[in-house]
């Protein structure tokens, strides 16, 4: 049963990658080099090969953990010790984010999918695209002139000046 559980679980992945192959109409190495080579061509191929890559990651990592899970447990005796149980909280904090990531991609691949259709998402899209035009925007405040006799006096800065 638990090596059923483990399939199921990296199916997650799998099955993913076959509706990404799909939606995009070629292999997930060739999506990969396509969006690497050009990121701005596709935004949505964009988030969906990082989104898959994240997952994979997730995915790698909760089978690190189940691993020394299993290696953990053959050597207790009937109680399970401190070390262990973290072992084991890794095991599904790692679960959790597999989960999270998978909900990611599948919401990216899902045109019909919830906040996709609102007039709220076409403008926060409109915006991205907008943002991604043209020059960086100004962050800091415009540098004063030097002598502000009024503010040194009140900040205490007047003999630093």
């Amino acid at each position: 049963m638990p090596d059923e559980i483990a399939e199921a679980a990296t199916d997650i992945v799998g099955v993913l990658t076959e509706q990404i192959e799909t939606r995009f109409g070629m292999d997930l190495d060739r999506l990969k080099a396509a969006v690497a080579a050009a990121p701005a061509a596709n935004r949505k191929a964009t988030d969906i090969v990082r989104w898959h890559g994240l997952l994979t990651e997730s995915q790698a990592a909760l089978d690190r953990a189940e691993d020394a899970l299993v290696a953990a447990l053959h050597t207790q005796p009937s109680e399970v010790d401190d070390p262990t149980m973290d072992l084991a909280h890794r095991v599904n904090a790692a679960v959790t984010t597999r989960d999270g990531r998978a909900l990611v991609v599948r919401w990216l691949l899902d045109p019909n999918a919830p906040g996709k259709q609102s007039l709220a998402a076409d403008r926060l899209a409109r915006l991205n695209r907008a943002t991604h035009k043209g020059p960086a925007p100004q962050t800091s405040a415009p540098r004063r002139p030097a002598t502000e006799p009024a503010m040194a006096s009140r900040t205490g800065r007047a003999a630093q000046r």
